[in-house]
């Protein structure tokens, strides 16, 4: 076991016990804070637990989330039942984006780097998560999160490429690391590369595609911004793989 994690079961009780105790102290004010607000203050709950223990903690915190936000925040209260679509639509948002930070934040801990929980960046993952859902096509997603590429990673052009991979551009890998050649690159400290640099997309461990961004000289996107790329380029990973399936397996 990694020096910096926490051991079990002390995750695993905060998942249970962490977005209850939440709930608790905003069961009073459940009438003046909107629902969304509730939800989001639940996703910090959730990146939190993540952080201190493994995925499966998180998956059980986004879970126990949307279970009591269902039972003390929508109608009718103090029943697992929800009357309003809208409502249904928050709690499975709150579920979905709680198991994809989790992801996140056990990534962001097993490299000792700090969790996310900005709240621009869980917004631009929410809203993604929400794209994904509800887009007549994947290919939405996919503009989309270019578009969110370039902004969280400052870039000066990103283009979206699907088929067969050419040439070994440097690498965002999927830890919030940079390679080049095969060797790491200090994007700490020095940004990412000149040039083109690929972010491959997933969708269920296959490739699908890839990013080619472009950076402007001079910038250093940190190490949160460049692990919210790679969850965003997760999400259109997926919507593409729905659409086209897997592509030629990859190194």
């Amino acid at each position: 076991m990694r020096r910096f994690a926490v051991r079990a079961p002390v995750p695993l009780l905060a998942a249970v016990t962490a977005p209850l105790a939440l709930c608790a102290v905003l069961l009073p004010w459940r009438e003046d804070i909107a629902d969304s607000d509730v939800a989001l203050l639940l996703v910090v709950v959730v990146v939190a637990v993540a952080a201190l223990g493994r995925r499966s903690a998180g998956a059980l915190a986004a879970a126990v989330a949307a279970l009591w936000f269902d039972f003390f925040f929508t109608r009718p209260y103090e029943r697992f039942t929800i009357s309003k679509s809208g409502d249904l639509t928050t709690a499975v948002l709150l579920l979905c984006v709680g198991l994809a930070v989790s992801q996140l934040a056990a990534k962001a801990r097993q490299f000792e780097v700090v969790a996310i929980t900005d709240a621009g960046y869980l917004a631009r993952i929410h809203d993604t998560t929400v794209l994904a859902r509800t887009a007549g096509t994947a290919l939405t997603v996919v503009d989309h999160v270019q578009a969110e590429l370039i902004d969280v990673l400052q870039l000066r052009g990103c283009r979206f490429e699907y088929g067969s991979l050419l040439g070994h551009p440097p690498r965002l890998e999927h830890d919030g690391s940079v390679t080049v050649a095969r060797s790491p690159w200090d994007a700490d400290r020095l940004g990412l590369p000149d040039g083109e640099v690929e972010l491959r997309l997933f969708g269920n461990g296959t490739y699908v595609g890839r990013y080619l961004l472009r950076p402007t000289p001079g910038t250093v996107p940190s190490r949160q911004a460049r692990l919210v790329a790679v969850t965003l380029a997760d999400q259109a990973g997926t919507a593409l793989e729905s659409l086209w399936g897997p592509h030629d397996t990859v190194d």
